[in-house]
C-alpha cells in the first residue's frame, strides 16, 4: 500500500526535518505484519514529495492477529485486499514511523512544528465502504480539497461497475502534524475495519488524535462509531467526552433555569408533557417509547398517569440514563414495578431492534439536537424499523423566538440546538415523512398562542 506527502512550502525540503526522515537514503522500519519503506522521489528546493510503501506480510499478519476473526475463512485471512489497500496497518505504519512529527517534536528546526503549509496527499488505493460521497462527507469539512476516482472492478470488464476502492488526492494548508493526525482516524473509517482488537483504550488514541477537529466535524458520531468498531458502549463514552458532557442533571437544571428565564414566566416543559401524556393515554397505548429519553422526566410521568404495560427510555448518554434510574428509584422498586420500565442505551440514528413492535413512541425536544444531515437516519430508524402505530414529535417554533425577552433576534433557544424551525419547516418535513411511511399526521400547537407567530412548541402526532 502506497501513501505520498507533498508540498511546495520553500524549502520544501523542511518536509523531511518534520517527518523526521532524510530525504537522501531509504529508511526501512519492521513492523509486526511486514515491513516499510520511506523514499523521497523528490527532493529539491520548490517541491518534496515522501513516499510511505506499506509492504505486508500475509503469514505475519495472522500470527499477530488478536481478537476474534470476524468470520473470516482460514483462506480469508491470507487471501485479501490488506497488502494492497490503505487500511488500518497504513494507519499503524504512519503512527510508527512518524511518531516524533505526530508529537509536535522537531529538534533540528522547532520553528516548523507550527509552520502552515500546503500539502497534497495521494493514496491509489483508498477502501470506501459506505458511499461513493463518503470521502468528501468526511474530508470536506475540514477543509480539503478532494479528488476521489472510482476505481474499475476489471478495468477489461467495465460494465462490470466500480469496486470499493477510490483513487484519492487530498488538497490542504495546515500543519502536517494536523494531516497526519486526520488520515491516522479517517483511514481506518473509511475502510471500516481495524486488523487489531478494539477495546476501551481506544477511546483515548481517538480523543488523542481527534480532540482538536471532531467534535465540530459534522459526521463525528458517524467517525467515532467505525473507529470503535461500532461498540455501542465505547462510541458513547467517547462521544460524551468529545463534547465535554458533564453530570446530566447539572446540564438539565441550568437548561431548565435557562428556559425560564427565555420563556419568562412559561413552564413550558411541564406543559409539553401533560399534552403528551394525555395524547399517548387518550390513544390506549400499552406499550410506550419515549426516545432521547434524557434523564427520565416524560417517564416519571407516563408510569404515573397512564396504565402502560411497559415503559421503555432509550438515550446515547450513559450519563442521562443513570440520572433516569436515579430518578425513577428503580433500585428501590418491586418487582411488579421493574416489570414496567426499562431504560436502554442506544443512538437514534442506527436501527436497534429492542424498540421494535411497540404502540407509542415519543421524541420530545429531540430532532433540533441532530444535524440536519442525520435526520435521513432518524426518520428510517423511528419511522420504517421501530414504526410504532403512534409516533409524537415535539420542536421549538422558531417563529415564537421574537416574543421571547432577552432572545436576541435570529438566536435559537438553546446552545445545542443545530436547527429550529418554522411551523411551514416542520410540517413540510412531517408530512413528507408521513408519506413515505404510511402515516397520517396532524399538527398541535403547545403554550400561549399568538395569532401571528403560533404556540412556541409545535407537535405532530403520526399515526396509521
Amino acid at each position: 500500500m502506497l501513501l505520498t506527502i507533498t508540498t511546495t512550502h520553500q524549502p520544501a525540503t523542511d518536509l523531511g526535518y518534520l517527518l523526521h526522515k532524510n530525504p537522501e537514503r531509504l529508511q526501512t522500519t519492521e513492523l509486526s505484519f511486514g515491513s516499510a519503506h520511506v523514499v523521497y522521489p523528490e527532493a529539491n528546493h520548490e517541491s518534496c514529495t515522501m513516499a510511505l510503501l506499506v509492504e505486508v506480510d500475509p503469514v505475519d499478519l495472522v500470527r499477530h492477529r488478536r481478537g476474534p476473526t470476524g468470520g473470516e475463512s482460514s483462506l480469508g485471512q491470507y487471501v485479501n485486499d490488506r497488502p494492497y489497500a490503505a487500511s488500518s496497518h497504513l494507519a499503524a505504519a504512519i503512527n510508527k514511523l512518524f511518531s516524533t512529527a505526530l508529537s509536535g517534536r522537531c529538534k533540528e528546526r522547532p520553528e516548523l512544528v507550527d509552520a502552515v503549509m500546503p500539502l497534497e496527499v495521494w493514496l491509489p488505493a483508498l477502501p470506501v465502504r459506505g458511499g461513493s460521497d463518503l470521502v468528501h462527507r468526511l474530508f470536506d469539512p475540514l477543509g480539503y480539497d478532494v479528488v476521489a476516482t472510482p476505481i474499475a472492478l476489471d478495468a477489461m470488464f467495465p460494465s462490470w461497475g466500480a469496486s470499493a476502492y477510490q483513487d484519492v488526492r487530498l488538497g490542504i494548508t495546515t500543519r502536517l502534524r494536523d494531516l497526519l493526525e486526520q488520515l491516522l482516524v479517517l483511514i481506518p473509517v473509511l475502510d471500516d475495519a481495524k486488523h487489531y482488537w478494539v477495546g476501551p483504550d481506544e477511546i483515548e488514541r481517538l480523543l488523542r488524535r481527534g480532540g482538536d477537529w471532531l467534535g465540530a466535524h459534522p459526521e463525528r458520531e458517524f467517525i467515532a462509531t467505525r473507529y470503535l468498531r461500532h461498540d455501542r458502549d465505547l462510541t458513547s463514552q467517547a462521544l460524551e467526552r468529545l463534547l465535554e458532557v458533564e453530570d446530566i442533571e447539572q446540564i438539565e437544571g441550568t437548561n431548565d433555569n435557562a428556559e425560564e428565564a427565555v420563556e419568562r414566566d412559561l413552564s413550558l416543559n411541564e406543559m409539553r408533557i401533560a399534552e403528551v401524556v394525555g395524547t399517548i393515554k387518550a390513544s390506549g397505548a400499552r406499550r410506550v417509547l419515549d426516545l432521547g429519553c434524557g434523564s427520565a422526566k416524560l417517564m416519571q410521568v407516563l408510569l404515573a398517569e397512564t396504565s402502560a404495560d411497559k415503559v421503555v427510555g432509550l438515550d446515547v448518554s450513559h450519563r442521562s440514563l443513570a440520572a433516569g434510574a436515579r430518578r425513577l428509584h428503580m433500585d428501590t422498586m418491586t418487582p411488579r414495578q421493574r416489570e414496567r420500565v426499562d431504560l436502554l442505551h442506544g443512538s437514534l440514528t442506527y436501527r436497534d431492534r429492542r424498540i421494535e413492535g411497540f404502540d407509542a413512541a415519543a421524541v420530545v425536544e429531540v430532532i433540533e439536537h441532530l444535524d440536519p444531515a442525520r435526520l435521513d437516519s432518524f426518520e428510517r430508524v423511528v419511522f420504517a424499523y421501530a414504526a410504532p402505530r403512534m409516533v409524537i414529535v415535539t420542536t421549538p417554533n422558531v417563529e415564537y423566538n421574537g416574543l421571547f425577552a432577552g432572545l436576541e433576534p435570529g438566536t435559537m433557544r438553546h446552545h445545542d440546538h443545530r436547527f429550529e424551525w418554522t411551523r411551514a419547516q416542520f410540517e413540510s418535513w412531517a408530512r413528507a415523512v408521513a408519506t413515505r411511511h404510511g402515516y397520517e399526521v396532524n399538527f398541535v400547537g403547545i403554550g400561549p398562542l399568538d395569532p401571528e407567530a403560533g404556540a412556541p412548541t409545535q407537535m405532530a402526532v403520526f399515526r396509521r
